[in-house]
């Protein structure tokens, strides 16, 4: 894969490893060297192009290698170069493969899940041109001797079918641990996973340490013996007796109230504000005509005589009043 600048200037050695900091790699002494932004923007250029040929081969949809991903994982990636073929003196670029570590939950041989965070291959590309030429090998050769970890132990995410035949052919990885996720191990994964250990070999290496260790442990603390349950019996009409029986409430409301006696002679009380005169008990009811014919025969009040008295005629209402009483009533005015 060719770029328009200066490829072999760019990465000194065979295989350049960047990290997520995309820095150029320390140039050879005697060699001009251009801005360091021009040398990281070419960097990314190379690593945008990588990925989209690398999608275009595995008929993905999207590229999964670019430069902004890199920025934002901590991921690493090993670009290897070809130093024999320079057209116009710029060198090419043959492949890369793109590594990082990331927690997943696997499966075992047992079906069991477990928590790993291994070294896994998340892109893998050598250009078609130079295909089986031992190229691909030397690269993931050298992932594998910076990395410090063997095959086996590696995750893979979504691999094809040449990648997979690559690991057996080179590797003789060939049967793999079903999981339910898109990554793929291969037996042997668990190899170098440390296992919790047995109950009989966790008791046996905690007897080893007690007879070591001459330390006398603090008693262990006693806890009360549970109480025996009784037979639950049915509930019954004999279970609600205690609702029948009148509870006293407690004090002081099973006080009862007291009447006071009322004195022989009660003292007078005020009509003035904030004393309201006593009610005496309430007259029987009196039919309505009993009522006016007590009106009518009830005397007027002296004030009325009074008057009377000075107005020998009266009002007209007041002489209707006193024609209907008897003529003794009106010799008395």
């Amino acid at each position: 894969m060719e770029f328009p600048f200066d490829v072999d200037a760019l990465f000194p050695e065979r295989i350049t490893v960047l990290d997520q900091h995309l820095r150029p790699p320390a140039r050879r002494p005697g060699t001009t060297t251009p801005a360091r932004v021009d040398l990281q923007q070419q960097i990314m250029t190379i690593i945008d192009e990588l990925g989209k040929a690398s999608a275009k081969a595995q008929n993905l949809s999207a590229p999964i290698t670019s430069a902004s991903r890199m920025q934002s994982n901590r991921h690493v990636v090993y670009i290897l170069k070809d130093s024999s073929a320079r057209p116009a003196g710029k060198g090419a670029i043959i492949g890369f493969i793109k590594v990082g570590y990331k927690k997943l939950f696997v499966l075992d041989d047992r079906e069991a899940h477990n928590e790993v965070e291994p070294l896994c291959i998340l892109d893998f590309y050598i250009h078609e041109s130079v295909q089986r030429h031992g190229h691909g090998r030397e690269l993931f050769q050298y992932m594998l001797q910076k990395e410090r970890v063997e095959p086996h132990q590696l995750a893979i995410d979504r691999p094809s079918q040449k990648l997979l035949k690559f690991l057996n052919k080179h590797y003789s990885l060939e049967t793999t641990v079903p999981q339910v996720n898109n990554f793929v191990i291969f037996e042997g994964f668990f190899a170098h996973q440390h296992r919790p250990p047995a109950p009989s070999l966790r008791a046996t290496r905690h007897s080893r340490a007690a007879a070591v260790d001459p330390t006398p442990t603090a008693p262990a603390r006693k806890l009360p013996p549970k109480r025996a349950e009784g037979d639950i019996k049915p509930y019954s009409s004999s279970d609600r007796e205690f609702l029948k029986v009148a509870v006293e409430p407690p004090w002081p409301l099973n006080r009862a109230p007291r009447r006071a006696t009322p004195p022989a002679h009660p003292p007078p009380r005020s009509s003035s504000l904030g004393n309201s005169p006593e009610r005496g008990p309430l007259r029987p009811f009196v039919p309505e005509q009993e009522l006016l014919r007590s009106l009518r025969l009830c005397p007027p009040h002296p004030t009325a005589r009074l008057l009377l008295a000075a107005d020998p005629g009266g009002s007209p209402a007041q002489r209707r009043r006193t024609s209907s009483l008897p003529r003794s009533e009106e010799s008395r005015y």
